[in-house]
C-alpha cells in the first residue's frame, strides 16, 4: 500500500479482511498520533481537584496541564496549577533528587491551605538518570504527614495505555491504606470511573443516576477530591465510562474491594439508554430498574425529534473517526448510524482486540479500520473513501482542514458536552453545521 509502511500493514484492515494487529508498541518512524506514558498518567490524575502535581523533569513536560483537558470543578481548583522541578543540564549530570525534595518543601511552605495530596510525575530524563523518586516521596510523607505518591512515567517506557495503568496504580496506592485502616461499610451507590468532567459531562451523568435513585459515592477522577476518592471502596458498583483508562482500575477494585463493574457509554441515544438500563440491572433493585426504564424512554423521546430534524441533511454522508479508545469509536459509529451516515474510516490510538471486533461488526465490509494510525494513512484513506467529516482531536483538526473536510472535536479540549441526552443535541447540531458550512465551497 502506497504511503503505508510495510510494518504497519497488519494494523490496517479493509475489504473484508478483518484481522488487525493492535495493543503493541508504535512502529518507529511511523509518526504515531499516540501520546506518551507521562501524558496518559497525567490525563487520569490531573482532574483530582485538590491535588498538587509536580512534574519532575524539564519545564516543557509541565506544559501538559489542566487546560489541555477541559475538566470542570465544583470545588477546589488546585489542579489548574502545574509545578515543575525544571531540570537543567547540571541536574542531569549530578542528579535531581535534591531538587525534587526542595520543590516539595517549597510547595508545603508557600501554599495555603497546605496540600493533603501530591503526585510526583517522573518523566523521561528521570528514567534515564535514575533519581530515587520513591525515597523522596517516602521522606516527604514522613516529614509532613501527607500523601506524596510517585508516578514513574517516562515517556519512552511504552504507550499512553501504560500511563493509564500507572495512574490507576497511583489511585490504588492512595485509597488502599485508608480502606485497610478504616474498613468502610458498603453503601448502596456507584463510583463513576473514566469520566473526567469534560465540559461538565460528569455532572450530567451524575444527575441522571440521582434522578433514578442511584447515589454516586465517588467520581474517578472528574470533579473528585482527596476526600471523595477515599470513599470509593464503600461503593456497590463501579461504572466504567472510558474503558481504556479505567478498566484496569475496575479490575483491581473488584479484586481488592469486591466491587463489581459494568462498562457504559453515554454517547448517542442507543448507548445512553442501554447504559442506564444496564447500571440499574447490575444493581438488582426492581424500583431502580423501573425508574431507569421510564427516565430513559422520556429523555429519548425528547431528543429523537432533533435527530429527525437534521437527519435528511446528513443522510448518506460519510464519516471518518479517529479517537483515543475503541469504546468511544463504537459509540460514534452508532451515533452516525442514527443520523443515516456511514463510518468509512475508523481508527483508534489504544483500541483492544475485542473492541475492534465490535467495530468490524458495525461498519460495512469495505470500511477501513486502523490501529495507531499516522497522518499520512488518515489522509490517504479519508481521500479514497471520500469522507465528508472527520471526528477526532486537536492533532487531527489541521489535517481535516487541509483536506477541505468538515471537523468535529470529540477530544478533551472541547468546551461543550457531547455526553448524555444534552450531548446528543450538541453533537447532531455540530455535525450538521460543520458539514453544511458554505466555506467548503471555497476549499
Amino acid at each position: 500500500m502506497k504511503t503505508v509502511l510495510e510494518e504497519r500493514k497488519s494494523s490496517i484492515c479493509g475489504n473484508r479482511d478483518r484481522g488487525i494487529s493492535c495493543e503493541r508498541e508504535s512502529v518507529s518512524g511511523a509518526v504515531s498520533q499516540r501520546a506518551c506514558v507521562y501524558c496518559g498518567a497525567r490525563v487520569v490524575l490531573n482532574p483530582i481537584t485538590d491535588a498538587y502535581h509536580i512534574v519532575h523533569g524539564p519545564i516543557g513536560c509541565a506544559s501538559y496541564t489542566w487546560d489541555i483537558r477541559g475538566s470542570l470543578t465544583s470545588g477546589a481548583d488546585t489542579f489548574r496549577n502545574s509545578f515543575s522541578t525544571d531540570l537543567r543540564e547540571t541536574d542531569i549530570v549530578f542528579g535531581g533528587a535534591k531538587k525534587l525534595t526542595a520543590a516539595i518543601d517549597e510547595l508545603m511552605e508557600k501554599t495555603k491551605p497546605s496540600p493533603k495530596l501530591i503526585f510526583i510525575f517522573a518523566t523521561c530524563i528521570v528514567g534515564v538518570i535514575g533519581d530515587d523518586v520513591d525515597a523522596v516521596c517516602r521522606s516527604a510523607e514522613a516529614k509532613y504527614g501527607i500523601r506524596v505518591i510517585p508516578v514513574k512515567a517516562p515517556g519512552f517506557a511504552g504507550t499512553k495505555s501504560l500511563g493509564y495503568r500507572l495512574a490507576c496504580d497511583a489511585i490504588m496506592n492512595l485509597i488502599r491504606p485508608h480502606a485497610k485502616q478504616h474498613k468502610p461499610q458498603k453503601r448502596f451507590g456507584v463510583n463513576i470511573l473514566g469520566d473526567f468532567n469534560l465540559a461538565g459531562e460528569m455532572w450530567i451523568i451524575r444527575g441522571y443516576l440521582e434522578q433514578i435513585g442511584i447515589p454516586v459515592i465517588s467520581t474517578i477522577t472528574g470533579d473528585s477530591s482527596y476526600k471523595t476518592l477515599l470513599q470509593a471502596p464503600s461503593a456497590t458498583l463501579n461504572i466504567v465510562q472510558c474503558a481504556g483508562s479505567s478498566a484496569y482500575l475496575a479490575e483491581r477494585m473488584e479484586s481488592e474491594f469486591g466491587i463489581k463493574s459494568v462498562k457504559v457509554s453515554f454517547f448517542g441515544v442507543e448507548d445512553t439508554v442501554n447504559s442506564l438500563l444496564n447500571i440499574a440491572e447490575a444493581l438488582g433493585r426492581q424500583e431502580i430498574m423501573e425508574k431507569a426504564q421510564k427516565f430513559a424512554e422520556e429523555q429519548a423521546l425528547q431528543v429523537l425529534p432533533i435527530i429527525e430534524k437534521y437527519k435528511p441533511h446528513l443522510k448518506g454522508k460519510k464519516a471518518a473517526i479517529f479517537v483515543g479508545g475503541g469504546f468511544k469509536a463504537i459509540s460514534l459509529i452508532r451515533q452516525f448510524n442514527e443520523l443515516g451516515m456511514e463510518a468509512v474510516v475508523v481508527g483508534t490510538q489504544t483500541g483492544k482486540k475485542d473492541e475492534y471486533e465490535v467495530i468490524n461488526s458495525l461498519v460495512n465490509s469495505d470500511a477501513i479500520v486502523l490501529d495507531d494510525a499516522n497522518p499520512a494513512e488518515l489522509e490517504r484513506f479519508m481521500t479514497e473513501k471520500q469522507a465528508d467529516i472527520l471526528v477526532g482531536g486537536v492533532k487531527e483538526r489541521p489535517l481535516a482542514y487541509k483536506l477541505g473536510l468538515a471537523f468535529c472535536d470529540h477530544n478533551h479540549e472541547r468546551k461543550h458536552p457531547l455526553a448524555g441526552f444534552e450531548g446528543i443535541e450538541n453533537f447532531v447540531k455540530e455535525i450538521y453545521t460543520s458539514i453544511n458550512s458554505p466555506v467548503w465551497k471555497y476549499a
